[in-house]
């Protein structure tokens, strides 16, 4: 990232207006800075040379006071700004990325993207702070205080101000060489963080299974190797600040060093008066400050900026476009899957293939198909989270299709022509709002069973009612404290079976039209999955249109539709369906 990326100005409104109060701030500092050393002066040079007393001082002295007071009042706001400026862009940028990478789809995190944003939306980001705080107010100051004094220098003093500007140009020499160096090992930094994290993540995620096949010792060294690498890039970036902090502090006192010897010289040789050598003098050293300040918080800055290059690579990523046209109501619209192709990430093959059908209102549709077929993908484009790459998904109303379908009618043709919304159109809210997705592992945040299930509402007799036909009454009978029992992260407490009967209990009593659930019966013994066969015919008693992938001979017989999933090449016939 450049020292001041326009992408940050775009991205960040806080930071445009942390910016304007800063170069604000950064003038009246440059500012006082002149006017402290001529102050300082013109107070001091009449009483060393035995010109003026106390009384000639004094009002110079209460003006001089006036300005100290002043600097330290606008370093002080100057702070504050700058947490909060901090503060702000972090929430505004982390706020971005996680709307992004939900725009970007489930296809897209699941390409090792995933591990990425959760390290930029929970650590990474957070390292911004040092560059708003630290760095980019010094970058300000030298924007503006060094172009100040070194004006003021050159109407006092030509020879100085030559001596200025021949060694100016050094310290950013340096800076541009070191701080390459140092963001290259702050990218790498980042990088170790984020496949530490990743690693921790996959690791806590299957530490049960771990433990369970008594393997939940085999990943430590591999955890160890990798915080080891962190460490290393860590102290590599420490060591490159340290130098930089150096060689800076060097080259500005060297640099002070040769307008101090300069200006002796000629004031002992009455080449120049004791008041316009003070104040060059005390200039010089603020002509190189901002600078060297620059130089010495860039590395504390840098894990921001190499987060921040991550943030704008993710923001830089262009979404489909959202359709703008509210969803129709789903309770009487067909949705057609009309010769649907979906490209299967890392495999040279398309899954699905061709996949055409009709999911009518009210009715339980079956995905089946081998492993690897697209059942998975195919749900996932009917509940709108990826767009085909060939063929289309449309939504045609119940009854401008002129079709009553009593029970135990043939479903339609579907490929009976082009009529209706394309669901590409459609404004996303309005399609979410009407759509269920019950997935394999279910969303479980960490709170009580009622809040996962009912949220905020008590629990009623719709709510006992639900929880019977699941199964999930026995679950809470065996549950500490009911409805009330608390559960982790990810719905630790219970078993994977009984995750599912709670997200099931929770889709029975929902109002969504569209139902999606993935093998719902996979982990479950006999007993249980004929619950879930009762939750699911439940759902269609209510009118509900039921999307399931199966695999189980139980829950393809209680379809109304079977789908056939397949991939294949391009020569295969679209899918089957029989019902």
């Amino acid at each position: 990232m450049k020292p001041l990326d326009p992408r940050l100005l775009r991205h960040a409104r806080a930071a445009r207006r942390y910016i304007a109060l800063t170069a604000v701030t950064g003038l009246v500092t440059a500012a006082a800075v002149v006017a402290q050393a001529v102050l300082v002066a013109r107070a001091v040079s009449p009483v060393v040379e035995g010109r003026a007393g106390w009384a000639q001082a004094a009002p110079l002295v209460a003006a001089l006071a006036g300005v100290l007071v002043l600097r330290a009042v606008v370093l002080v706001v100057q702070e504050s700004l700058a947490h909060r400026a901090a503060r702000d862009v972090v929430a505004e940028l982390r706020e971005q990325v996680l709307a992004r990478a939900v725009a970007l789809g489930p296809r897209w995190l699941a390409d090792g993207n995933g591990p990425r944003v959760v390290t930029l939306a929970t650590r990474g980001l957070d390292d911004l702070e040092p560059y708003f705080v630290r760095y980019l107010p010094q970058l300000l100051l030298a924007a503006t205080v060094t172009p100040a004094t070194v004006l003021v220098i050159l109407g006092l003093d030509l020879t100085s101000a030559l001596i200025v500007a021949a060694t100016i140009p050094l310290i950013p020499v340096f800076m541009w060489l070191i701080g390459v160096l140092t963001q290259r090992f702050a990218a790498e930094r980042l990088v170790a963080m984020q496949r530490l994290g990743a690693q921790l993540l996959d690791l806590l995620a299957g530490l049960a299974t771990l433990k369970a096949l008594g393997r939940e010792r085999g990943p430590a060294a591999r955890v160890r190797e990798l915080g080891q690498a962190y460490t290393r890039t860590t102290m590599a970036t420490l060591k490159v600040a340290f130098l930089s902090g150096a060689v800076l502090e060097f080259l500005a006192s060297i640099s002070v060093a040769l307008v101090a010897v300069t200006i002796g010289m000629r004031m002992v040789y009455g080449g120049l008066d004791l008041t316009t050598g003070l104040t060059v003098l005390m200039l010089a050293p603020e002509v190189y400050r901002p600078l060297r300040e620059v130089g010495s918080h860039f590395h504390a800055s840098a894990d921001g900026v190499a987060a921040a290059e991550q943030a704008f690579a993710v923001l830089e990523e262009r979404p489909a476009t959202p359709g703008t046209v509210p969803a129709p109501d789903l309770r009487r619209t067909d949705i057609v899957l009309d010769g649907v192709s979906v490209a299967a990430p890392g495999r040279a093959t398309w899954a699905p293939w061709r996949l055409s059908a009709r999911l009518h209102p009210g009715r339980v549709v079956a995905l089946a198909g081998p492993s690897g077929a697209g059942k998975t993908t195919a749900a996932q484009v009917v509940l709108g989270l990826l767009r085909p790459e060939e063929g289309s998904v449309r939504l045609e109303d119940v009854p401008a299709a002129g079709r009553t379908r009593p029970a135990g009618a043939e479903p339609a043709d579907a490929d009976a022509g082009p009529a209706g919304l394309d669901l590409a159109d459609v404004e996303p809210g309005s399609w979410f709002d009407q759509v269920t997705w019950v997935p394999q592992r279910p969303v479980i945040v960490p709170g009580t069973v009622r809040a996962n299930v009912l949220g905020d509402r008590p629990v009623d007799d719709d709510a006992t009612a639900a929880a019977r036909a699941t199964g999930l009454d026995t679950v809470l009978a065996e549950l500490p404290r009911g409805w009330e029992t608390p559960l982790g992260h990810g719905g630790v407490g219970l078993s994977v079976g009984q995750r599912q009967r709670l997200a099931l209990t929770a889709a029975l009593l929902g109002s969504a039209p569209l139902v999606v659930l993935d093998e719902p019966t996979a982990h479950l013994d006999a007993a249980a999955e004929q619950q879930v066969l009762d939750a699911v015919a439940a759902l269609r008693d209510q009118g509900r249109t039921v999307v399931v992938i199966a695999h189980r001979a139980a829950l393809l017989d209680l379809a109304d539709h079977v789908v056939t999933v397949a991939s294949a090449p391009a020569t295969a016939e679209p899918a089957e369906v029989r019902s």
